[in-house]
């Protein structure tokens, strides 16, 4: 496809426009002197190629110095692999060379299905070299040749893997939506919930889910319990049932800001206390009654009693934590209701939403910030574990997580 002048032009205004509308300026970026850098740097994306037009403007968007932006056309390319793959890479130092380490790989999804393991060491993409710090993308709908060498020590193998076609919404970008949830009983008397991702707006299917799963745990006397976070990509308030079978009353988890009430002098206590609605009838009645208003609320959860794994729960996190899971694992830490296990998560925890940018494109903006109940936003910052560990890559190549083992320790002892 190519772009003329008059198509960039109009998508430069656009994405203007929709900046000092919409996005939520956590980072205090002087709007004006951004939109002198844009103007500044029009000549030079007007005469660019396609793909260093999309590159400049990305570029532009990153200057807001916030997560959740993009800038990305119906079928994106440039897409993280959790997105698209299902899994999850760390930059890795092998026998003194940097190579992408498989991290994440969640199940059943397309890195799952042709067999890459966590601690593959991937060493070319479509026939081309792959190490950082350049980031590898796969796109989606289209079928990918991986050279992978099976725990960085056999000789690499061939492998396609294939990216299903996926339509984006004004909500999320095209992606392959992971499994969100699996659940196991490890050991006597410890429950595993392994969640990935927060499906829907709403959460209410993850909710349903959700609420399964912790019954199933409970029916094998489940008494202790780990929430494995790690790789898990974020997603719409289904989160808020997490948080609320960690405590048994209504306390807040944090509370979101619009883009207005950010300008303006505020109170965390002073905004709306909105527990997470528990059906389908409870969300539309808390949905019309902010419907007209600022929608900056205190969340809270629901009250749903006491738990038998109440005070005994751990929650492993990594630097691929994002968004909603940084929110239920800041909310566990504040409230000692958790030990938290792992890598300091992402620092990715801001609400967007996908604008129409014109001729085919997409820009992807953060409209709402989120902050914990004592008034600190996680945007930058992430969550620091209780309990620092490092993931051995010799040990994960063979199948030994040792983040998993010190979880189950800690878990029995408390």
């Amino acid at each position: 496809m190519t772009l003329d002048s008059k198509q960039r032009t109009q998508i430069l205004r656009t994405i203007k426009k929709l900046v000092r509308a919409h996005h939520i300026n956590v980072a205090g970026v002087d709007y004006d002197a951004w939109v002198e850098r844009v103007d500044g740097r029009t000549k030079e994306l007007l005469a660019a190629d396609l793909a260093g037009f999309e590159s400049g403007v990305r570029d532009l968007l990153a200057e807001l110095k916030t997560s959740h932006t993009a800038f990305y056309h119906s079928l994106p390319k440039e897409l993280p692999p959790q997105h698209t793959i299902n899994a999850s890479l760390r930059d890795l130092s092998l026998s003194d060379q940097r190579k992408w380490m498989f991290l994440d790989v969640f199940e059943d999804g397309p890195a799952d299905r042709v067999g890459i393991k966590p601690g593959d060491i991937l060493e070319a993409l479509d026939g081309a070299a792959c190490s950082p710090p350049a980031a590898p993308s796969f796109a989606i709908g289209h079928t990918h040749t991986l050279l992978v060498a099976k725990g960085g020590k056999a000789s690499p193998k061939e492998i396609v893997i294939e990216v299903p076609m996926r339509k984006g919404t004004k909500q999320r970008p095209p992606m392959v939506e992971p499994k969100s949830l699996v659940h196991a009983k490890t050991g006597r008397d410890i429950g595993l919930l392994k969640i990935t991702y927060f499906p829907g707006a709403t959460g209410m299917e993850f909710t349903n889910a959700l609420d399964r799963a912790v019954n199933d745990l409970k029916q094998q006397e489940c008494r202790r319990l780990i929430v494995d976070l790690r790789g898990n990509i974020g997603g719409g308030l289904g989160f808020a049932r997490l948080a609320s079978y960690m405590c048994p009353g209504k306390i807040p988890i944090g509370h979101s800001l619009t883009p207005r009430r950010l300008r303006e002098t505020y109170k965390p206590e002073a905004l709306p206390r909105v527990p997470m609605p528990r059906s389908q009838a409870e969300l539309l009645f808390t949905l019309a009654r902010f419907a007209v208003r600022d929608k900056s609320v205190m969340l809270l959860t629901q009250g749903l009693g006491e738990q038998p794994f109440h005070k005994r729960i751990v929650v492993l996190v990594n630097e691929w934590t994002n968004s909603a899971a940084e929110m239920v694992a800041n909310f566990a830490a504040e409230n000692g209701l958790a030990t938290i296990v792992g890598k300091k998560t992402r620092g990715n925890v801001l609400g967007a939403v996908n604008f129409k940018a014109g001729s085919g494109y997409w820009v992807r903006l953060p409209v709402f910030g989120w902050f914990t109940s004592k008034g600190r936003s996680l945007e930058g910052n992430g969550v620091d574990p209780n309990v620092p560990v490092e993931i051995s890559a010799n040990a994960l190549a063979d199948g030994q997580d040792d983040q998993m083992i010190r979880a189950v320790e800690i878990a029995k002892e408390l």
